[in-house]
């Protein structure tokens, strides 16, 4: 039997910080690093099995043999091995045997913190050393800017594998590196300051859309190298387009070359099944109670941030980590010892991750899908909340959707569902989504749900997004909805690009674009997007008309804008509406124009303002508002 030369990248102050949960870059001491030793090249291992009596390393090195290349146990009761194989180099392909000291069991996994895997469906790890140099420090010392609460942060939300494809290549996906070509121009083109990736770690099961992770540390090898992966975010930054990865520390697969049951035992999820699993996606939860795990995930957290530049992180799913009786019934949950339902395990574990993310990375954010009304969610942790950066508006989202979908005869009897968000928008640091969630499962595309005949669909869908864009809060859309998507998504195909084609198509494409430079361009509809001085009704009871306006306003009211809603086909000439200030007052959108496909009949060019007041304003106008159309107006106080 080969002996493994004894070496570690741990002190002992590494230990105890791990052990406190405290150790925050594990990624440099666990996993496979290539290490010069004595003179002698090979590679350095260390994996966290606590309940194994045996742990080797096994590869085509040396043909799988267990037993061959033994890793040492550490004397400080850590639960880690560890150990130098000389000669193992860049692009070997390993995995750890391990030998439970549990009824014997013997388990054969990847590596939790390996930097890369074997392309699906070969689940090994391989050893892996970066080898690229960052060219993007212009936006890296810029982002603030970009990443800041209060500038424009408009999301669109990729899954890479069905985005475009080569159907001449077997319908296959786009490489990183091709992505960092068609995607980022496209991106750019549309005027999107930030992209959103569905999940990049490496996932065995395509179906899951990668929220199945088993590669917390790997980028998946689907689409390419890490070096390529990071060559697509770089070229986003060099077009000033922030990335955020979507990021699941609320459950994982059970896949036998997974975390699950590592050493034979509950090593990285809770072993009470109450706990520990999750009924809605059959998957394992974190054991957020043990100090290791924290250590581990707060450690991935910044992995990304660090090594891949990312600026920021969408949590997965953290209703489900916050609520002990998620998805379950009576009998099925325990109460916290306080006799709540709410995880104080993982209120804390979020708090520590918020803070060590913002302490270590000031100008990243974190945003939360979280779907309740759990308070302060991206509030401060030093003011008693959870320290996210920013929430999804889960509520707007379905109200909208919910208004959208009926018959425009009958929106009058339900006015206050459009209206509803402003009660709650400013509780939080809200994000507006129209995400995948939202066009899977049947519940068809955004498109599809539009109410009416051809026409009325795309002016409704049109309509919806000027009023997305012009609502307090960021955006994300899911992609395809950006050209009115008629299908539901398939992660399995490209999304349907053809359909570009088609007049209607065409016009809603061009106007999203519009709409999107019109937020990004105009500070009233960013600068206070989070704080209530930014909004003002002018009137949110028109139910009679199905008419709704208000005023967006920036940080020193010097320019505000003026956004008026038609939710009707029924146009409305010589509607008045209620002005705060005397000014000179055109019209910059108006969806309803002929190159989106509107009827371009209905315009506002000189508008002439009114002393009389109306709707509580001093001053008034009067404004032809099209049909099924949102109008936006600039005022310019003299």
């Amino acid at each position: 039997m080969s002996t493994v030369l004894a070496h570690s990248l741990f002190s002992e102050f590494d230990i105890n910080l791990f052990k406190a949960g405290k150790h925050y870059r594990l990624h440099d001491k666990m996993g496979s690093h290539l290490l010069t030793l004595d003179g002698v090249e090979g590679t350095y291992f260390a994996v966290w099995a606590p309940s194994a009596r045996l742990v080797s390393v096994v590869g085509d090195f040396n043909f799988w043999k267990d037993g061959e290349y033994s890793l040492h146990v550490r004397w400080d009761e850590s639960g880690i091995w560890e150990g130098f194989i000389p000669n193992i180099g860049h692009g070997e392909v390993y995995k750890y045997k391990i030998h439970s000291n549990h009824n014997g069991v013997i388990t054969e996994k990847a590596d939790p913190f390996a930097r890369r895997a074997e392309h699906p469906p070969q689940t090994a790890s391989v050893v892996y050393k970066f080898n690229h140099t960052w060219e993007d420090g212009e936006w890296m010392r810029k982002r603030h800017k970009h990443n800041h609460l209060n500038a424009p942060f408009s999301v669109y939300e990729v899954h890479l594998a069905s985005w475009r494809r080569k159907e001449d290549e077997g319908n296959r996906s786009l490489s990183y590196l091709e992505l960092a070509t068609e995607l980022v121009s496209y991106v750019k083109e549309m005027n999107f300051t930030h992209v959103e990736f569905m999940p990049v770690m490496e996932y065995p099961y395509s179906p899951s859309w990668g929220y199945q992770i088993t590669g917390y540390f790997a980028p998946t090898a689907r689409f390419g190298y890490p070096e390529e992966l990071m060559t697509l975010i770089e070229a986003l930054h060099k077009n000033d387009i922030g990335v955020i990865l979507d990021w699941v520390p609320s459950h994982f697969p059970e896949d036998a070359h997974g975390l699950g049951s590592f050493d034979g035992t509950a090593c990285y999820e809770h072993p009470n099944r109450q706990k520990g699993y999750h009924p809605d996606w059959k998957s394992l939860i974190f054991n957020y109670e043990r100090n290791e795990v924290r250590s581990f995930l707060i450690s991935n957290a910044l992995f990304w941030l660090e090594h891949y530049h990312v600026d920021g992180l969408r949590v997965d799913a953290v209703a489900s980590m916050l609520y002990l009786d998620y998805s379950r019934e009576d009998g099925e949950w325990e109460p916290n010892r306080n006799g709540g339902r709410e995880n104080l395990e993982v209120i804390t574990f979020l708090k520590e991750l918020n803070q060590e993310v913002y302490s270590s990375f000031p100008d990243v954010q974190t945003i939360a899908e979280e779907s309740t009304s759990f308070p302060m969610v991206s509030k401060p942790v030093f003011s008693g909340g959870l320290g996210f950066g920013m929430k999804w508006m889960m509520g707007w989202m379905h109200d909208t959707l919910t208004y959208f979908k009926r018959d425009t005869i009958h929106r009058n009897h339900h006015h206050n569902e459009i209206s509803f968000s402003m009660t709650y928008a400013f509780t939080e640091n809200f994000m507006l989504p129209l995400s995948h969630d939202e066009v899977v499962y049947e519940k068809q595309s955004i498109l599809g749900r539009m109410p009416g005949d051809e026409w009325q669909r795309f002016a409704n869908l049109r309509l919806l997004y000027t009023y997305m864009y012009t609502h307090p809060g960021t955006k994300l859309l899911f992609m395809g909805s950006e050209f009115g998507q008629g299908t539901e998504w398939n992660f399995e195909e490209q999304l349907d690009w053809y359909v570009l084609k088609y007049q209607f198509h065409k016009g809603i494409h061009r106007a999203f674009k519009e709409i999107n430079k019109l937020y990004v361009d105009t500070p009233a509809f960013y600068e206070k997007q989070f704080d209530s001085e930014g909004f003002e009704w002018i009137a949110h009871d028109d139910d009679e008309n199905s008419v709704l306006s208000y005023i967006r306003k920036d940080n020193n009211t010097h320019e505000v804008s003026i956004c008026v809603f038609n939710m009707t086909p029924t146009p409305q000439s010589n509607y008045r509406i209620g002005i705060p200030f005397e000014g000179r007052f055109r019209e910059i959108f108006n969806s309803d124009a002929t190159e989106y496909g509107g009827t371009g009949e209905y315009h506002n060019r000189i508008l002439k303002i009114s002393t009389e007041s109306w709707h509580g304003k001093p001053y008034s106008t009067y404004i032809d508002i099209p049909p099924l159309a949102g109008v936006v107006f600039e005022l310019i106080k003299n």
